[in-house]
């Protein structure tokens, strides 16, 4: 078995009731079936309490008021106060950490929906790095791979490869670094649509070639003119409105955003732009770019190689662009209401997105469909 992950992997530690907020907290929490049967044979009080708060229908704890009913008003878990660690169940045991499986691999993630986590990811200067290991021990998967296209996904893993010494070449500016990246999967995309598979190759190759001083003939560092940003924000805006929301929060911060930022008009919000952007320049500088550098490799390493299983390799590009867009736009809005941002606000923005697309599966895949349905033109 291979296994891949982040340098930074094995440094999450978890903070318990120091985090500034709760994974335990406003979304359902799905117990697998060897946690559900130790479950059921817990006896005494506890063993009641225990029975009461599953719904054992759903395979889930139930919650109060958003919460799951073993949190205390600490924000520490009773269940492992009462029944020790190994109580936990798979869910509880893993999180922050994601796990995508893959024939014969197995990569590791911290999921962005988590503040310590967030902050491991968002802060790092390192350029990143994957880390590979290999055991000659087979385990037991979850999924069966009967029908893995083991050359697509040997095609993903080499484009991603160039993908990240793309955006992560300082020496470029970060819109020409997206760019380049757009073009690159744009490309492997129309292949894949017209069964070229052989040609994919060839796409990487020549970007490949981008980690050397001449330009590769046919690619250019800028886009066309688009719409205008204004008008893009708009339009993206009502999405949201589609999608399953799971916490009063987001809800709070979309509103923002709309009052504070669209609905007075382009010229009012060409005009927080562009102060935002001196701002920006001004105190945070590389910082800025850093998060946005970031921001896109964690969306691209976690969701770029799934595309083996749909050939939707343009629209995992067009997932993490998004979410890039939103998160800065929603920081940009915070910054409008407060005059000033701090990491903490970009920290904290950036994980209330995550728990809110990432943790739904309906809205990931609602919102994947709408990225690739030509409804957006990003």
């Amino acid at each position: 078995m291979r296994y891949v992950k982040p340098h930074y992997y094995e440094d999450f530690q978890c903070t318990a009731d120091r985090c500034p907020d709760t994974c335990c907290a406003g979304w359902q929490i799905v117990i697998d079936e060897e946690s559900l049967e130790k479950y059921s044979r817990v006896r005494g009080p506890f063993g009641n309490r225990l029975f009461d708060s599953i719904d054992w229908e759903e395979g889930s704890f139930r919650q109060q008021k958003g919460r799951c009913c073993f949190l205390d008003e600490e924000n520490l878990c009773d269940l492992y106060k009462i029944l020790g660690k190994d109580s936990l169940c798979r869910t509880c045991r893993m999180y922050p950490r994601h796990v995508e499986e893959y024939e014969g691999l197995r990569e590791l993630s911290l999921s962005l929906s988590c503040p310590v986590a967030a902050e491991m990811i968002l802060t790092c200067r390192e350029p990143l790095r994957l880390i590979e290991e290999e055991t000659d021990e087979a385990e037991e998967l979850e999924e069966e791979f009967e029908d893995f296209d083991l050359l697509m996904f040997t095609q993903l893993e080499d484009a991603r490869a160039v993908i990240f010494a793309l955006l992560q070449d300082r020496e470029r500016t970060m819109d020409q670094r997206i760019g380049l990246t757009r073009q690159m999967v744009e490309q492997m995309q129309k292949c894949i649509d017209e069964e070229r598979y052989y040609d994919v190759d060839g796409v990487i190759d020549r970007f490949r070639q981008l980690s050397e001083s001449e330009m590769p003939q046919g690619i250019s560092m800028t886009d066309e003119p688009e719409m205008s940003r204004y008008t893009k924000m708009c339009r993206e805006y009502t999405v949201f409105g589609r999608l399953e929301r799971l916490r009063p929060e987001w809800s709070d911060l979309l509103d923002d955003a709309w009052m504070t930022l669209y609905e007075k008009g382009e010229d009012t919000y060409q005009e927080i732009r562009e102060e935002f952007e001196t701002y920006c320049a001004d105190v945070w500088k590389e910082e800025w770019t850093l998060f946005s550098e970031n921001l896109f490799l964690f969306f691209l390493y976690t969701y770029f190689c799934g595309a083996v299983y749909d050939d939707w390799i343009y629209s995992k590009f067009a997932l993490a662009e998004f979410s890039v867009r939103w998160i800065q736009e929603l920081i940009m809005a915070r910054w409008a209401e407060n005059g000033e941002i701090s990491r903490e606000d970009y920290i904290e923005i950036a994980y209330r997105y995550a728990r809110e697309i990432e943790h739904s599966d309906e809205n990931l895949n609602m919102l994947e469909e709408w990225l690739t349905e030509g409804v957006y033109e990003g």
